[in-house]
């Protein structure tokens, strides 16, 4: 059997629309775009015009996307500019966040925390792991720099109230960022619509290449940089830029937006179909995340008393790749740290499966899983037992 990919969700083939756009700029028009003669000004040209590209699907002006090397360097740049940035402007020393945001945003608050002496606030989740609008009010104080919630979990699919939060935090004027590298893909990113000061975006995520991001940063956002050196990026990321990869990640951006409801007709049916039949066939089985507002094309379960870790591996021997939450460390297994938010026991959060579709998934494809999923649910559980 044809391998079959179903982790869509940690990364996509790049389009090879987006890699046709990219080919000029590896070896012909190939200057430094900090240059001042003709081939630095053609290399120039290409990055305003991805930075075009990517400001109209953002529906915000060119000078507030900044370019990074990937969605986590987005983050990273956005919570620890701000917060650095706000504490010298006003002395704000609290940032706001959630144990179920990506490594890229916990792990850095939990960094500023410990060697800069922020205080970080924890959110609260909802049993489906959602950070609601009354939750930030309730975890907002004086002195707060930043509040950073995803726009969509990774983990587990679910969809916050971006518009919503946003508009709690500016009540308070506090800024708000949100990690959209999940939600780009599906998910309109209209930031005048969400109401957000900074978003983070990773190409590799909607079909473009791996290795470049962006941060949208709203005009007259205190912000300092972490990568210093050349002026480029308006001064607010040094290095030389990728002009490759930003032309292949603003054109993957562009063919996401014009195609998404198409790409979204595909998949949902598919994902439905998934949830449906797991929930009926396999016992001991639960969705994780929101049943509805989650992303059209992620399904996520636990399974009571089951191992995810081995389950992964019979999937991937059974020609299948998909993904789960917990994490082996020297083969002491733990639930994630979403799964501990969302309040799940250890018998159920060790046996995590997210499964998520892509472009080209096939019914035929998710047929073939739903097929194979019950037995190898059953042979991972009685392996346990040994």
């Amino acid at each position: 059997m044809d391998k079959i990919y179903l982790d869509f969700a940690a990364t996509t083939p790049l389009d090879r629309r987006a890699l046709d756009a990219m080919r000029p700029y590896f070896d012909e028009t190939f200057g430094n775009p900090s240059s001042v003669h003709r081939f630095g000004q053609q290399a120039e040209a290409a990055v305003d015009a991805a930075r075009e590209t990517v400001s109209t699907v953002l529906n915000c002006r060119p000078d507030e996307v900044i370019f990074t090397s990937c969605g986590s360097e987005s983050d990273n740049l956005a919570l620890r500019g701000t917060a650095l940035a706000m504490r010298a402007k006003n002395g704000a020393n609290r940032i706001v966040s959630s144990k179920a945001e990506h490594h890229a945003v916990s792990k850095t608050a939990e960094q500023l925390e410990k060697f800069y002496g922020f205080q970080v606030n924890w959110l609260e989740l909802d049993e489906n792991g959602m950070v609601t609008p009354a939750a930030v009010e309730k975890a907002l104080s004086t002195g707060t720099a930043i509040v950073s919630v995803m726009y969509a979990n990774n983990e587990i699919g679910t969809i916050n109230p971006i518009k919503e939060i946003a508009e709690v935090c500016h009540r308070h004027g506090v800024l708000f960022h949100t990690d959209a590298v999940q939600a780009a893909a599906y998910l309109f990113v209209d930031v005048q619509a969400l109401g957000v000061d900074l978003l983070s975006l990773g190409g590799h995520k909607f079909y473009g290449p791996k290795g470049v991001g962006a941060l949208y940063v709203r005009k007259g956002t205190a912000l300092i940089p972490s990568q210093t050196g050349g002026g480029q990026e308006f001064g607010l990321r040094a290095g030389t830029q990728n002009v490759p990869y930003l032309v292949g990640f603003a054109e993957a951006l562009r063919l996401t937006a014009q195609e998404r409801e198409a790409r979204v007709a595909h998949v949902r049916p598919l994902r439905d179909r998934m949830i449906g039949t797991i929930l009926e066939e396999i016992p001991d089985s639960q969705l994780t995340g929101h049943p509805e507002k989650r992303l059209p094309q992620h399904a996520s379960f636990v399974f009571k008393n089951l191992d995810g870790n081995l389950l992964l591996t019979l999937l991937d021997s059974a020609g299948f790749a998909c993904s789960s939450g917990s994490a082996c460390k020297t083969g002491n297994p733990e639930p994630s740290e979403v799964m501990s938010a969302i309040g799940l026991s250890r018998e159920w959060g060790l046996g995590s499966l997210r499964v998520t579709l892509g472009n080209s998934t096939t019914p035929a494809q998710v047929d073939a899983f739903l097929n194979a999923l019950p037995g190898l649910v059953e042979q991972t559980r009685l392996l346990g037992k040994k």
